[in-house]
């Protein structure tokens, strides 16, 4: 577990590292700590809501050092499910276009991601904060703007295929920062011919630091929270 600096500490200046729970944003996680202790506070590196794990936040002082922290290397484990596409490639719009998916084999899913490892060139989904024009991508493509995103340069250390149990893929992703894995697992559906979209994620690695070494917002309100006054003997 990491060291657990005080209210006092993180009010001039500290680290501490978020466990983000499900369906919440990565502001309301971080707003949370905001309100119990009315410190300056960001984080480095945005989690969609379906995700959850590790957010790294600095306080204080230390949020001039969160563009260091945003540049280490990520690492994430979860699931892709094959057989269908969504528009955010994620379980945050409605599944279409159904493709079989029965036929695909191990092999075929091991060569997929073989071939989406290494220095890639990667399409952002449209449905991400990614501006176009001045404005947020997501904005405009639930608008209904038809939105073009030029591919990025973004390296996948590792893709490991932890295990296969159709139609669902669990794997495990070492990736620069910027990378999407709601796109590879978009295109790694594309290469598979069945089409693919991220059914869980959690992000377990940023750098050195570990979610295991993680509270959620909740277990570090009730670190803060001031002892209970213990019950004094009553004098006759």
């Amino acid at each position: 577990m990491q060291n657990k600096p005080t209210p006092a500490e993180l009010k001039k200046g500290g680290v501490i590292l978020i466990d983000k729970p499900y369906k919440w944003t990565s502001f309301d996680a971080v707003n949370s700590i905001k309100i119990a202790l009315r410190v300056k506070i960001g984080h480095c590196g945005t989690l969609d809501p379906l995700a959850t794990g590790l957010l790294i936040c600095c306080t204080g002082e230390m949020t001039k050092q969160i563009s260091s922290y945003q540049q280490l290397p990520k690492e994430y484990t979860g699931s892709f499910h094959l057989g269908a596409i969504t528009d955010t490639y994620d379980l945050e719009s409605q599944l279409h276009d159904p493709q079989p998916f029965e036929h695909i084999t191990e092999a075929q899913i091991h060569e997929a991601a073989g071939q989406l490892t290494g220095n890639i060139m990667q399409v952002p989904p449209i449905h991400s904060a990614i501006k176009k024009d001045g404005k947020r991508s997501y904005d405009l493509a639930r608008a209904g703007k038809d939105v073009v995103l030029d591919a990025r340069p973004v390296t996948i250390g590792e893709f490991e295929i932890v295990s296969i149990q159709l139609p669902e893929v669990k794997f495990r992703v070492l990736c620069s920062t910027g990378t999407y894995v709601r796109s590879l697992a978009h295109d790694l559906g594309q290469i598979l011919g069945c089409g693919a979209y991220l059914s869980e994620l959690r992000r377990t690695k940023i750098g050195s630091f570990n979610v295991n070494d993680a509270l959620s917002p909740q277990q570090w309100k009730d670190y803060w929270k001031p002892p209970a006054p213990k019950d004094t003997d009553i004098v006759s």
